[in-house]
């Protein structure tokens, strides 16, 4: 059984993780303040660094924490598909409500952008993006995708892609039509599997 103490100090740094969350795309990574982050959060200066080592590490804690859990939805969403075709179309998909502008596009530019100067960010960040690539071509491979592990990689940067171009207001015109091309077997591939 947790205690009442340790419930609230779960709930307390569940409150900074989220405030983080929702200043970073509002105010910038570089404009989060231990300040500004306690005021959101309903707490004091001290309390951040009671329960982070620094302002830094709550941030890139904050920031990945999000990216896992969206990659884990993707990946659950995938699990529901039955082709890769499908599994393509279902991540452009999930795509869809974000414009590129939206509080969860730009939480991942910024950390994109502050990972470019701070290791752990970048390790964690490739972290999350590497398990999410290995389950996924691992996904591939079970549905007998030529390079499954190399398809996924592209095809997750892909995504990366046309999500950073929406938010410089260019829309791609059906990428699902270039990204099939990644899943489907060429004649070849086919007559070989057919073997």
């Amino acid at each position: 059984m947790v205690s009442p103490a340790a419930e609230r100090g779960r709930a307390v740094r569940e409150r900074l993780l989220n405030a983080a969350a929702e200043l970073i795309p509002e105010r910038s990574w570089a404009a989060v303040s231990t300040r500004i982050l306690a005021e959101r959060a309903g707490v004091t200066p001290s309390v951040v660094h009671y329960h982070f080592p620094s302002l830094q590490s709550l941030l890139n804690e904050a920031a990945t924490s999000r990216m896992r859990q969206l990659l884990a939805g993707l990946y659950e969403l995938l699990e529901t598909t039955r082709t890769p075709a499908e599994a393509i179309e279902t991540m452009l998909a999930s795509a869809d409500e974000y414009t590129g502008a939206d509080a969860t596009s730009l939480l991942f530019v910024e950390a994109y952008l502050a990972s470019t100067r701070d290791d752990d960010l970048r390790e964690r960040i490739a972290g999350v993006v590497a398990e999410f690539r290995q389950r996924f071509g691992a996904w591939l491979e079970r549905h007998g995708v030529p390079a499954p592990f190399e398809t996924a990689a592209v095809l997750a940067a892909s995504l990366d892609g046309v999500l950073l171009h929406r938010g410089l207001g260019l829309k791609a015109n059906a990428p699902s039509a270039v990204l099939l091309r990644l899943v489907s077997a060429s004649p070849e591939e086919e007559r070989q599997c057919e073997q």
